[in-house]
């Protein structure tokens, strides 16, 4: 008989077609093995460049606590599925989000100095009357 430490467990939050939430809990009698977690730290990074663009295109579910998901390369278009455990997911998707934020802030950067480099221009054109009234 197993032990309460030899059991891992895995709660999930299901919202339901009504409305209602409900906590399925799942159970895995075993250990990940070495194998299933190793490369799953670093989904984010391409085993072929290098890169740290990986990025999910498919996923699903594989079982109580592992996700199949399909990867891809923007940079040398590898592609490839494979099955990781729900803390690899997690790790991956914390990893997505960091790439997402970084991308938002360069995006307000790149867009506010557009928006100056515009202003700057504008203002020259006016200082130097090259806009008139029919130009609106």
């Amino acid at each position: 008989m197993s032990t309460p430490e030899d059991n891992h467990h895995y709660v999930r939050r299901v919202v339901l077609p009504s409305g209602k939430t409900i906590e399925v809990v799942y159970f895995d009698a075993g250990a990940h093995t070495a194998e299933e977690q190793q490369g799953a730290e670093h989904l984010h990074v391409c085993g072929g460049c290098g890169s740290h663009l990986v990025y999910p295109t498919d996923w699903e579910e594989a079982g109580s606590v592992h996700w199949e998901v399909s990867l891809r390369c923007p940079n040398c278009e590898w592609r490839g599925t494979g099955i990781f455990t729900q803390d690899a997911v997690e790790q991956f998707d914390e990893e997505l989000d960091r790439g997402t934020d970084a991308l938002s802030r360069d995006l307000r950067r790149l867009s506010h100095a557009n928006m100056q480099d515009e202003i700057e221009r504008f203002s020259s054109a006016l200082d130097a009357d090259h806009i008139l009234p029919d130009d609106f």
